[in-house]
């Protein structure tokens, strides 16, 4: 099952009896959870329905036990075993032995009065294991994975409507830049901005520049892509910002290093003819950054790029080594580099 399906089924009130919630977006998986406590537990309940576990101490046979021993003093409990990593490939420690048999007998004769919350923090489960195909013939899986570059966008939108304001055209892809991929983090911005404009304002991009407090990792992300669309008072700006703020030239050296490097990859991984969604699997990035990496390096020959790694190299051995004044040396690249 889907995680939008699945969401969609719980606000309706329909509920599954066992729930196996994988991948790297814990938020979606917390939001979930956040969803069947607020509809199945009242909030003062939730000592007696509200049950967790940590399966890396506790073994999946006590969280089945509990499943279906009567809850007490409420009609109807959650219990919620987080690390539930047997069902992956990873090497598990000895501390806890799982009798996954347990559960495959569970999974087919469930309790009416409890719901099962298993996590786990892993983009895959090994479903070459007895268990898994069990869970996932009864429907149970659901992947909380990282959104691809256009969900990302529409859930931005989605989250500032519900929140009662609205992005003016081009701020909401602004707030990922400078916020970053974190949905847990962008939900904080929202929240912070739909405060600051109210309901039914709009926000622009001057509104957003004063309410959001930067990274260094995004400022360098903004002088790169001023760098890209040739804007290079814009991109001295950052720089003297970013010194403003006493970040090590060295450093921000690194990252524009690693920006490029970034490019580079996208760039030849799309030759090759990968999607930028295989190529954010491939390399280990949000396919929003690999979207926006794609449009940088487009500005680029691959031959350009290769060029500019090594001059980079060059520049973070002379600064290292003393050979160049690190604020000149970052200045003079950058006129370099938009000449």
């Amino acid at each position: 099952m889907d995680y939008k399906t699945a969401l969609k089924q719980i606000q309706k009130g329909q509920y599954a009896p066992i729930y196996v919630c994988y991948g790297s977006e814990s938020y979606l998986v917390q939001q979930l959870i956040e969803q069947l406590t607020d509809r199945l537990i009242e909030p003062d309940q939730r000592a007696f329905g509200v049950m967790k576990y940590d399966l890396t101490e506790t073994p999946i046979d006590a969280v089945i036990e509990e499943a279906e021993t009567l809850p007490f003093m409420v009609p109807r409990k959650l219990v919620i075993a987080s690390n539930a990593l047997f069902l992956t490939g990873a090497k598990e420690s000895a501390k806890v032995e799982h009798k996954v048999d347990k559960l495959a007998e569970y999974v087919k004769s469930p309790a009416d009065f409890s719901i099962i919350i298993l996590t786990i923090d892993a983009e895959k489960l090994d479903e070459r294991k007895k268990i898994v195909k069990a869970l996932k013939e009864a429907n149970a899986l659901i992947p909380c994975l990282m959104l691809s570059a256009d969900e990302l966008g529409h859930w931005v939108h989605q989250e500032a409507e519900k929140a009662g304001f609205s992005f003016a055209p081009g701020v909401a892809e602004q707030l990922i830049l400078y916020t970053g991929t974190s949905l847990q983090a962008l939900t904080k911005e929202i929240e912070k901005c739909a405060r600051y404009i109210g309901r039914g304002g709009t926000l622009v991009a001057s509104d957003l520049d004063q309410l959001v407090t930067r990274s260094i990792e995004q400022n360098i992300f903004i002088l790169i892509e001023s760098i890209v669309q040739l804007q290079l008072e814009q991109a001295f700006t950052m720089l003297s910002e970013l010194l403003r703020r006493r970040e090590e030239p060295i450093k921000i050296v690194a990252l524009i290093a690693r920006q490029f490097r970034i490019m580079y990859q996208v760039k030849d991984l799309m030759q090759q003819g990968y999607s930028q969604q295989q190529i954010a699997g491939q390399i280990g990035l949000h396919p929003y950054a690999v979207k926006i990496a794609a449009g940088q390096a487009g500005r680029f020959e691959a031959k350009r790029l290769a060029q500019i790694l090594q001059q980079l190299a060059d520049l973070d051995f002379q600064m290292k080594s003393g050979r160049i004044d690190k604020v000149l040396g970052l200045e003079m690249f950058l006129l370099r580099l938009v000449a």
